[in-house]
């Protein structure tokens, strides 16, 4: 596949590094002559500088036989008009823009997005992705990953091990043997900071990372055999009321479980912003390292603290004040990844890459065969898929112990229908079944291939 990727910040660079590893003749442009060198020197890419929205610059990126744009500069104005001369001069079938502002995304103006007004095909929106993203971790609180697949069926659990943890130092065969009736697998451990996929004879030691696929019913059993009961939470103060914050305590507002929830924004005109369109979430005007304004917001006696401003460092300094005035739970959102070693150490329980979740968003829109979701696990150490399964597909019509999933793939889940099931050796994977895959990274390509349509599907 010919792909253009248009800006090559952080979430234009992971796509293409995502993609030029799976055998696709990647363009990267961006006006930046430094971000596109780094990216052909780091990555099997082609690389142009220029602006994306020229016509010129995409013909000489190869827009006459492109198969996909990716419009992800920092412009929400540039990726529209690069996505509309794409597809008037060059007419590449495909076209994902990344738009950041919500009044690009307001539902009553969807219609901007037709082929004959706007002809973009997919429209990302990083802050609702990662407000969806804070909200999956506060629905999980004892968890550092959560994430939902199948309907909300299944739930990916990422758990730390602790050393009281009553189900270490027990081979995950056994643990199967012992609790029969669960619907759980231990998809992928991290241990000494490596990722890898288990074998049935691997035993769990203290301090491990691991990422579970768990039926939404026995969440709380999964999570209570790991050492992890889980926990109610009923005051969560957010710390940062910009598009992020502002979407989180407008979908708590609407939960029927009457979360009280408090809001700090720095900005006096962003934080009267917010306040007029908040209904019952107090909204304090402030400074969130402020310990003061902490008391204030009843940090002391929170069951979360959010803190999703602009600033890394912000979030990661608000979160250890959260924590040391008695927080029961802290999460921060951080964008640079080489931050993301310090959450341990400095007490910070969770943290959300809205990197990562962007990255995730498009990726669901490009891999092959019948693939409904995608998620995009650590620093692209893995992903989980789920597809749904063709005719045509090697893995339709046999047992899962017949099929030849690579080391680093494994399969945890299986709808059939209505029906989730825990998948077993002797399950047969038919036709029109939904699978959910954890793989490593450099084994997607090969589970792409057991999903992916054959040509006499078409």
């Amino acid at each position: 596949m010919k792909i253009i990727i248009c800006g090559a910040g952080q979430v234009g660079w992971q796509i293409a590094r995502h993609l030029s590893g799976e055998r696709n003749d990647v363009t990267v442009i961006d006006n930046n002559p430094d971000l596109v060198r780094r990216a052909t020197e780091a990555l099997d890419v082609q690389g142009l500088t220029g602006f994306a929205s020229h016509p010129d610059v995409l013909d000489q990126a190869g827009a006459r036989d492109a198969d996909l744009i990716i419009a992800a500069t920092h412009s929400d104005e540039v990726n529209m008009v690069t996505c509309q001369v794409a597809h008037s001069v060059f007419q590449i079938p495909r076209k994902i823009a990344r738009l950041r502002s919500g009044a690009y995304l307001d539902a009553i103006y969807s219609d901007l997005y037709r082929t004959e007004h706007l002809p973009i095909d997919v429209v990302i929106s990083p802050e609702r992705e990662v407000a969806l993203a804070a909200l999956q971790r506060l629905s999980a609180p004892s968890t550092f990953d959560v994430e939902t697949f199948m309907g909300g069926k299944v739930q990916l659990l990422g758990i730390d091990l602790e050393p009281d943890c009553p189900a270490l130092n027990t081979p995950l065969r056994q643990l199967t043997d012992l609790f029969s009736s669960l619907r759980a697998i231990v998809a992928g451990v991290r241990r000494e900071g490596r990722l890898f996929a288990p074998d049935p004879g691997d035993q769990l030691f203290a301090h491990d990372q691991i990422y579970v696929f768990s039926h939404a019913d026995d969440v709380a059993r999964t999570l209570d055999i790991f050492g992890k009961p889980p926990q109610k939470q009923e005051r969560v103060t957010i710390i940062g009321a910009g598009n992020v914050g502002l979407a989180v305590a407008q979908a708590l507002e609407a939960r029927p479980d009457r979360i009280r929830a408090k809001l700090i924004e720095r900005d006096r005109s962003r934080a009267e912003y917010a306040a007029d369109r908040l209904e019952r979430t107090i909204v304090l005007n402030g400074d969130g390292l402020s310990a003061e304004i902490l008391d204030e917001a009843g940090v002391p006696q929170a069951d979360a603290v959010l803190a999703v401003t602009s600033d890394d460092k912000t979030n990661i300094l608000a979160s250890v004040r959260a924590k040391q005035a008695g927080a029961k739970m802290a999460i921060a959102l951080i964008n640079d990844p080489t931050l993301v070693p310090l959450m341990a150490a400095l007490d910070i329980d969770a943290y959300i890459n809205p990197r990562a979740t962007t990255v995730s968003t498009i990726l669901r829109h490009i891999r092959h065969g019948r693939v409904r979701d995608i998620y995009s696990i650590g620093d692209a150490e893995a992903e989980v898929m789920e597809a749904q399964v063709l005719s045509t597909s090697p893995m339709a019509g046999r047992a899962i112990r017949d099929i030849d999933f690579p080391e680093g793939a494994l399969l945890g889940a299986v709808r059939k229908g209505d029906r989730v099931l825990k998948p077993l050796a002797d399950t047969r994977i038919d036709e029109g079944d939904i699978v959910l895959i954890f793989a490593l990274t450099k084994d997607v390509p090969e589970v792409e291939r057991l999903l992916q349509v054959s040509i006499d599907f078409f």
